[in-house]
């Protein structure tokens, strides 16, 4: 599912350089949960928009679903995001003008999905995350939690191979962070792949693995349950 060597990020501001990944190499299995834990500033959240696209390396190499990613134009990574990649952030990152309904629309107007196909993807996530009597309200009359919830259909309504998830319990309690990991963990169960960014023990204690970062390296892994992919045939 996704293989990076030595892959490395260094930001430039006017003469000072700051290496924020260096030569990180890393393998994950299609089905995997990985957790990614570390102190701030140690390349979490960076090594995620890596993965997500969202930027680009400045050396090494990252295979993702067998393509080697690594000098595709900004064209070619939008596809690829847009087709496989579903993301979930502590700040939830909803647009304040749109209603739920719209918020959770967005990236099937991206695919341009026909109308009648997007109502009923729609009606489902919905239906499945219990947001059908929230369907017309607007993110600012919403809980922190339903918040959560409602970017969480956002990242997954096209049903994407990966996702990647930046701190989701960040924002939230206790009770309303343990279902955001309930739903990651279901969706898990289905096959998703998930790498997911956190400070929080007891998240990353969900995971298959849990890798942690220190000064732009990988410290340590910690496997936490064998994962086997024949298992879920």
């Amino acid at each position: 599912m996704i293989r990076i060597n030595n892959l490395s990020k260094i930001f430039r501001t006017n003469d000072i350089e700051t290496n924020a990944l260096n030569r990180v190499s890393l393998e994950i299995v299609e089905g995997e949960f990985i957790a990614i834990m570390g102190p701030s500033g140690c390349g979490k959240s960076t090594l995620l928009n890596l993965l997500g696209l969202l930027d680009k390396p400045t050396s090494g190499e990252y295979f993702l679903i067998d393509k080697n990613t690594s000098s595709f134009s900004e064209k070619q990574r939008i596809e690829i995001r847009k087709k496989n990649i579903g993301f979930v952030f502590q700040s939830f990152n909803l647009i304040d003008e749109l209603s739920v309904y719209e918020n959770i629309e967005l990236p099937l107007l991206y695919l341009k999905i026909r109308s009648k196909e997007r109502k009923k993807l729609l009606d489902e996530m919905l239906e499945k995350m219990n947001l059908t009597n929230k369907k017309r309200l607007f993110p600012q009359q919403l809980s922190g939690g339903q918040q959560q919830l409602v970017a969480v259909a956002r990242a997954i309504i096209t049903k994407p191979k990966l996702i990647l998830a930046d701190e989701p319990t960040g924002n939230l309690d206790s009770v309303n962070g343990l279902e955001i990991i309930k739903y990651l963990q279901n969706l898990n169960s289905n096959g998703t792949t998930i790498v997911m960014v956190t400070h929080a023990i007891s998240d990353a204690e969900k995971a298959h693995r849990i890798i942690q970062l220190f000064d732009g390296q990988v410290l340590v892994e910690k496997i936490k349950t064998k994962f086997v992919k024949e298992q879920k045939i």
